[in-house]
């Protein structure tokens, strides 16, 4: 596996910023996101954006932050627009790389808070847009987008790189695209389908802050996103680690999968569990994928 800089993973320097003092942080259209941060002290290898998958929020993300600090690490996460805490109304997005330039302050913003390498772990629909991020740093386009940030690895669960659209589903979104981008509906996803854990699916759906209201702009950002990170696989350069739900009913493995055969096993590095469903860092085997996950970015140093 090729290895992050070591200079890049010294320990970060004393805070210069009190986490408790930050202004609420703005996207560029100025949505408020709301944004928590759970720091280590000194000696820290850098820290670790959470990026939540669709219809969640950050909260459900506390022990995965408990792991990540436990490992010296320290993490931000945020709450995407239109979901939980932040601003912006349910499962819309007004532009289709929204998500994108959205991720793109929440880096700035640790990096003027942090020294240290910036690792993007993404769940579901946040692997997704993390993984989009990251593949914009292997086209080599004419002119880079201003919301591109070069970041030192990526760690993937679960990513929606294929989201396994039946054709109805296909014809409804080529109909209300055009018509109705920012019309709200069902996501159609079981909250059943998140974890083999009956107390994770119950707290889920008794969870005041999930929602399951999706767009047409959304849906079609997710397919355009994942078709776009497959396309760029074989070109892949950035420490990556892969880890997916072999039985997953809320996105297809399969994109997982196909992104793993095309993607140079120097830089990727895959894991498929296959009886987990879709939630891996949720199910009762958790221990598996956070120490997989754990040790992976130990050996990046």
């Amino acid at each position: 596996m090729a290895r992050m800089s070591a200079v890049c993973l010294q320990a970060s320097a004393p805070d210069r910023l009190d986490w408790r003092a930050m202004q609420p942080l703005h996207t560029d259209d100025g949505v408020p996101l709301h944004v928590r941060h759970w720091g280590v002290g000194a000696g820290a290898l850098g820290t670790a954006i959470l990026v939540h998958g669709l219809g969640e929020h950050i909260g459900r993300y506390d022990a995965v932050a408990a792991d990540l600090n436990a490992a010296h690490w320290h993490v931000c996460g945020y709450d995407h627009r239109g979901h939980g805490a932040s601003g912006g109304a349910r499962g819309r997005i007004p532009r289709d790389d929204s998500l994108l330039r959205d991720l793109s302050r929440v880096i700035d913003q640790v990096r003027e808070m942090r020294d240290g390498a910036i690792v993007l772990v993404g769940h579901s629909m946040g692997g997704m847009v993390a993984a989009r991020f990251v593949a914009q740093g292997m086209a080599h386009h004419a002119q880079t987008p201003s919301w591109h940030r070069r970041v030192n690895a990526l760690v993937l669960s679960s990513p929606a790189l294929e989201l396994g659209l039946s054709a109805p589903q296909r014809a409804l979104l080529g109909v209300m695209g055009p018509l109705a981008p920012d019309a709200a509906m069902n996501n159609s996803l079981d909250a059943a389908w998140v974890s083999t854990s009956a107390e994770v699916v119950a707290r889920y759906r008794k969870d005041p802050l999930v929602h399951d209201r999706v767009t047409p702009r959304l849906v079609r950002a997710m397919v355009e996103g994942g078709q776009y990170v497959r396309r760029y696989a074989p070109v892949w350069n950035l420490p990556t680690l892969l880890m997916w739900a072999g039985a997953d009913h809320c996105v297809s493995p399969k994109g997982s999968a196909e992104f793993s055969a095309l993607a140079p096993p120097e830089w990727v590095s895959s894991h498929c569990f296959e009886r987990m469903a879709h939630e891996i860092f949720n199910e009762p085997e958790r221990a598996l994928p956070v120490r997989t996950m754990t040790r992976w970015l130990q050996e990046q140093g």
